[in-house]
């Protein structure tokens, strides 16, 4: 039997060379009045113009679906028995006394059973490593342990940011549900000003939640992009939200998502349609459901619900930069993200941003 071989697709074709003058370590003030730039996929065309100009180029009826998650105080700074600083990043809470962790600062072979004090009333203690992070048992836990973290947490801002952010610079002011550790940050350059000229356009806004975890932001260690395994991430789409986006589909009215995790939640609920026979279609309805997803989107993959999409300028080799390609098509986002670094759009968490439509 012939033996079908499985293409390779590169890591390095979605590199990129970025000045690092490009990397913004402030949003703009106001953080609508930044560069938006707007692909069309159809024409292949790419247009320059201001975040404030974004109605002129949705229609009557269109969906921004936004990810309400809110950013947690992660970042923790604890101190060794020896003295010893020791960060830590709070990625998910495993049980009400345990924390999954990136821990900085210490060796690998050293971590487990080390203990950490982070205050006069907060401990833990390394108890276990899986792959890239730890499990963390604390002193307190529940609504104590939240307390205590809320009191000695700090913004857990990316590495590239050079400053130490403020949290309203870091928070979406629509952001609801605390879990978070790192900002949805396409949804960082709405405002209510904007909100307000989106429901003069008639668009309908929608909500749902991923926590971003490190599912979103982990690098890619393979050659192989088709390789990468992401982490899991929590997410919820309730029954409500989810008939109010069927019926705009089936209106054929566009979906939009406002970040890649809004993507990700809702390419993880979607499910072919039946008809009345029980047989599949080719259309997709979108089930309510909460849980964790591990949905890996890269080129090649087929979306089933969203039709257009709303990001940030995206790390090269990144997860994030696969999936918009997988959306636009790769070379159309390597013509736009040249078009990018020439004109000096400001990149990353704290940049500009780009609707691909």
């Amino acid at each position: 039997m012939l033996k079908i071989m499985k293409k390779i697709i590169a890591l390095k074709t979605y590199g990129f060379n970025l000045p690092p003058e490009l990397i913004a370590q402030k949003p703009v003030s106001p953080a609508d009045t930044c560069r938006l730039l707007v692909l069309n996929r159809e024409t292949k065309k790419t247009t320059d113009t201001k975040f404030l100009n974004l109605p002129k180029y949705l229609n009557k009826g269109d969906v921004l679906v936004f990810n309400n998650s809110k950013v947690l105080p992660a970042r923790l700074i604890g101190r060794k028995a020896t003295g010893g600083k020791v960060e830590i990043l709070l990625l998910r809470q495993i049980k009400p006394d345990t924390w999954e962790c990136l821990v900085g600062n210490l060796p690998v072979k050293k971590q487990t059973g080390t203990k950490l004090n982070f205050g006069k009333l907060l401990s833990g203690q390394i108890i276990s490593r899986i792959k890239d992070t730890a499990q963390i048992k604390f002193n307190l836990s529940g609504k104590k342990l939240m307390s205590q973290i809320f009191k000695l947490g700090q913004t857990p801002t990316p590495p590239y940011i050079k400053r130490l952010a403020k949290a309203t610079e870091y928070q979406n002011f629509f952001a609801k549900k605390i879990g978070s550790v790192a900002a949805p940050t396409a949804g960082l350059h709405f405002t209510p000003r904007i909100f307000k000229l989106l429901k003069q356009k008639d668009v309908q806004i929608e909500f749902i939640t991923l926590h971003v975890g490190l599912g979103t932001f982990a690098p890619i260690k393979s050659d192989d992009i088709t390789k990468h395994q992401i982490h899991s991430e929590y997410f919820e789409l309730d029954n409500p939200t989810a008939k109010r986006l069927n019926q705009a589909k089936k209106q054929n009215r566009r979906i939009i998502a406002v970040g890649t995790t809004s993507v990700r939640v809702l390419e993880t609920c979607s499910h072919p349609e039946t008809s009345n026979f029980g047989l599949r279609t080719s259309a997709f309805n979108l089930r309510a459901n909460s849980g964790y997803t591990q949905i890996y989107i890269y080129p090649g993959y087929k979306f089933k619900f969203i039709d257009a999409l709303i990001t940030n300028f995206h790390v090269p080799k990144s997860s994030l930069i696969l999936l918009v390609s997988a959306l636009a098509g790769t070379n159309f986002i390597k013509k736009a993200y040249q078009r990018a670094i020439r004109e000096k759009y400001r990149f990353y968490s704290f940049g500009d941003v780009m609707l691909i439509s």
